[in-house]
């Protein structure tokens, strides 16, 4: 599947702009950005729910441009599960096998395989108000499957679950695509999903494409300072900060895991970055702490520490200690300039 200068525009306003991306057959790629950065109008254009303004879409080699949605070979899965209340969980599966006219014998096989894969054997013959959110939510990617599309697009699906469901369904999503061996696309906000699902993913940002790249890629090497604090949490530092700490006034980022809290009077290791400063800010997490430290540098960074040892009351109890602060210099990420596209 390929964009070629895609750019899709709704009068003075460029909902994508001039994106081009290929992603591979049979893999799990996610489109990642905030609300309004384009990827759920890619996911429209793919589905041909929408066309470009201009620019080119291929899918399986052919022009798609023209194409109309029933003639894709494309399935979509959306947030709010879009069922027909009056119709069986069974029924709901199967309402695409009867639309193509497939055997009755053979529409109750595939159906039964279906709710099999999303391990909800048991429940064809319930309604989908006597569901929950997540086996709703695995009826839908029931019935976008039984066709056998070869892309199945989702729009943010897990967006209505709770964060302990949504992920023990991220698992789940990832195991399925992995034994159907079909390209997934994936559109979310959630920067954590989208590393924990993907195999490469985009990150969008004002209709535009800032860096593509494998979940290690993104993160630890993040082309532009919106994809450092985008993905995760990063310290970016630039000019006399950047240059008091690493000797060089251009941008970086570091992330918060990477650096280690000393006492004032340790030497820090050979080739490092170390700034002093002092603990403002304590906020514990329960598995981990984050602290922000007020450096002399003239900045404010944020470090991650996991609580092994300490308590709650041990980390509170770090607030206002004059710390030194150390990491790798070959932990610093060059950062490019905002927005370049893809």
């Amino acid at each position: 599947m390929k964009f070629q200068g895609v750019s899709r525009r709704f009068g003075e306003v460029r909902a994508v702009d001039d994106v081009s991306l290929e992603i591979r057959d049979g893999e799990f790629f996610s489109m990642l950005g905030p609300s309004g950065s384009g990827k759920t109008t890619c996911l429209r254009l793919i589905a041909g729910f929408d066309r470009p303004t201009s620019g080119r879409i291929e899918l399986h080699g052919r022009p798609a441009d023209r194409l109309p949605p029933y003639e894709r070979d494309v399935n979509t899965v959306f947030q709010d599960y879009a069922l027909f209340p009056h119709m069986s969980v069974a029924d709901n599966v199967a309402y695409g096998l009867r639309i193509g006219r497939v055997p009755g014998p053979e529409r109750i096989r595939r159906v039964a395989e279906m709710l099999d894969l999303v391990r909800l054997p048991d429940v064809g013959a319930r309604r989908p108000a006597q569901l929950s959110g997540g086996q709703r939510q695995r009826v839908a990617l029931a019935r976008a499957l039984v066709n056998r599309p070869r892309v199945l697009l989702l729009d943010e699906p897990l967006g209505a679950l709770d964060l302990k469901l949504r992920q023990q369904m991220q698992i789940e999503l990832k195991g399925i695509q992995e034994r159907l061996g079909i390209t997934f696309v994936y559109v979310t906000h959630d920067q954590e999903e989208a590393l924990a699902m993907s195999d490469r993913l985009a990150v969008f940002r004002q209709g535009r494409i800032d860096q593509v790249g494998t979940p290690a890629e993104v993160y630890e090497s993040p082309a532009t300072p919106f994809v450092a604090d985008f993905v995760g949490i990063s310290n970016i530092l630039e000019g006399a900060a950047a240059r008091a700490i690493a000797g060089d006034p251009s941008p970086f980022s570091i992330r918060p895991e990477k650096i280690r809290i000393l006492d004032p009077r340790e030497t820090p290791p050979e080739d490092s970055c170390f700034a002093p400063g002092t603990i403002r800010e304590v906020v514990y997490l329960g598995s981990q702490t984050r602290y922000l430290v007020e450096a002399e540098a003239g900045t404010t960074l944020t470090v991650v520490e996991q609580n092994r040892e300490a308590v709650a009351i041990d980390a509170q109890a770090a607030r206002g200690r004059r710390v030194l602060l150390a990491w790798p210099r070959a932990r610093n990420r060059p950062l490019g300039r905002q927005g370049s596209g893809e």
